[in-house]
């Protein structure tokens, strides 16, 4: 599975780990993505979803039903 949240596109970054003699290799910054399940009232079922620790704080604020609406309408099936 890639390091991609469901909910907000957060995919992983990329960029140089710099040794202590200055030798830059390339290195890859992973968000920090947690498997979470939810109850969906609306459709009587549980739905499991791969958010970062950041959607998980915005479904707190919003709502796992406006959550789920937007990750339909990013296209991504739940």
């Amino acid at each position: 599975m890639s390091a991609h949240c469901q909910l907000t596109g957060r995919a992983p970054l990329f960029g140089n780990s710099i040794s202590h003699s200055h030798r830059r290799t390339r290195r890859r910054f992973d968000p920090n993505i947690q498997s979470k399940r939810y109850w969906l009232p609306s459709e009587g079922r549980h739905v499991r979803l791969r958010l970062s620790a950041q959607a998980i704080k915005t479904v707190d604020s919003i709502g796992i039903e406006a959550a789920v609406a937007r990750i339909r309408a990013r296209g991504e099936k739940v």
